[in-house]
């Protein structure tokens, strides 16, 4: 079973998802250096060292122990055309027992942004986190002025639950977020956007 989960692939029209690997380095360091200026406003500050080969190589092995753990589902989109890197989803803090749930991140480069990757990414995740890892719920956060990423989430069948008051510290100060959950028996008809 470990090793299945090494192999951890998904094909969509148009990508691969699978885990990053240690060639990815140049890819992706040239990627997320282009689209600073687009991605630092949504993350967490960018430590000193982000874009190091070494900090790649911790991110790289971080990826491969949380699939083996099952913790977390760290994968790179790939465009099949031409192999190229586009951005990355993750389905990290991955629970089990009685809650079968965990959490999408994810990021696009500015090149591909609004040509519809994400969200084929994020549907192909979500149905696998649902229909191979048998997960019940899948929660997403972001900040309430990212429409952009709202309206993806809901496109994908996220509903809107709520505030989160200082969530996450983004850009360098603790924010506040909207939080979305795709449930795999999703009742609750629609919900309220605040």
């Amino acid at each position: 079973m470990l090793g299945q989960r090494r192999r951890v692939q998904i094909e969509t029209e148009r990508l691969t998802l699978r885990p990053p690997v240690h060639g990815d380095y140049r890819a992706w360091a040239a990627l997320r250096e282009d689209s600073a200026d687009f991605l630092t406003r949504w993350e967490p500050t960018w430590a000193a060292d982000h874009l190091t080969r070494r900090a790649f190589t911790n991110r790289v092995y971080w990826a491969q122990r949380s699939i083996a753990q099952n913790t977390a589902l760290p994968l790179f989109l790939i465009r099949r055309a031409d192999q190229m890197l586009l951005g990355a989803i993750t389905l990290d803090n991955i629970r089990r027992g009685p809650a079968q749930a965990g959490t999408t991140g994810y990021w696009i480069g500015k090149p591909f942004a609004r040509a519809g990757y994400m969200r084929e990414a994020v549907l192909a995740v979500v149905h696998h986190a649902f229909n191979v890892m048998d997960l019940s719920r899948i929660e997403a956060g972001c900040l309430p002025e990212n429409t952009p990423s709202r309206r993806l989430l809901e496109s994908c069948g996220y509903k809107y639950e709520g505030v989160a008051q200082s969530y996450l510290q983004i850009d360098g100060r603790w924010r506040n977020h909207v939080l979305y959950a795709n449930l795999r028996a999703d009742r609750r008809g629609r919900a309220e956007t605040g």
